[in-house]
């Protein structure tokens, strides 16, 4: 299959970029830099993108919420199945992409590593099986990443609510005297050296604590869940997709 990659030479799309060629995958990759190779292939420049997914069977897309909206919606305008991982999208930018949905399938997620999945599940039971609880959120990340708190953080949080049935007030970092309140979840944002991802969810009372927690030890993970998304995509009626269809439906 052909897949183009946009943002191939960024920390992430740049894995995937490997991860496909590695499947033997035809990979074009694309990105602003002016010229050079990722995993063996010319990197192509954004202008020519509607030109490069003539034949295309995905796109895989790793780059900022600006351009991201751009990218998806040249796919969709030429049929072709796109596979989000950018993060730090505001409410104008998704319906940007739920716009491209209506005329292509478009897969979008804050993580592509299947032990966050199994985290977002968990978290769920946790929730709901420990009302009243007091809960933590702590995300650390490398020092170049943009958005904060995460995409998968945010993602944690939106289950939190949806287990507890309320929006929790989302407490960011605390100073001075900022006693807790009923209702709030704390979040700590870290962004340090070349972390790849770790989360920890915390619930605490009844003299316990529960601590849940993942952590990536490669954006190998990522990128091969993306290539996974690419891979089953095609074939789907348009519309808005999650990695746990991927998963769902038993892909590999």
């Amino acid at each position: 299959m052909k897949v183009v990659v946009t943002g191939a030479t960024g920390r992430t799309g740049g894995e995937v970029a490997r991860e496909v060629a590695e499947r033997d995958h035809d990979l074009v990759p694309v990105s602003r830099e002016p010229a050079g190779t990722v995993a063996g292939a010319d990197l192509q420049p954004p202008e020519d993108l509607p030109a490069l997914l003539d034949g295309a069977d995905a796109l895989v897309d790793f780059t900022v919420p600006v351009a991201s909206g751009e990218y998806v919606a040249e796919a969709a305008d030429a049929g072709v199945p796109a596979v989000v991982g950018t993060t730090g999208f505001d409410d104008e930018g998704l319906a940007t992409l739920h716009e491209a949905a209506e005329s292509a399938p478009v897969l979008k997620a804050s993580n592509f590593a299947r032990g966050v999945h199994a985290l977002l599940s968990v978290v769920r039971e946790a929730a709901t099986a420990l009302p009243g609880y007091d809960v933590e959120l702590t995300e650390t990340h490398h020092n170049g990443k943009r958005d904060a708190p995460s995409g998968t953080a945010n993602t944690l949080l939106d289950e939190l609510d949806d287990a507890r049935g309320e929006a929790l007030d989302r407490t960011y970092g605390r100073e001075g005297e900022d006693p807790r309140e009923p209702g709030q979840v704390g979040v700590h944002v870290r962004r340090a050296g070349n972390v790849r991802g770790e989360h920890e969810v915390m619930f605490a009372d009844n003299d316990e604590v529960l601590s849940l927690t993942h952590r990536a030890e490669s954006r190998g993970v990522f990128a091969a869940g993306a290539v996974d998304a690419a891979e089953w995509l095609p074939g789907h009626e348009a519309g808005w997709y999650e990695f746990g269809d991927v998963i769902g439906d038993g892909g590999d």
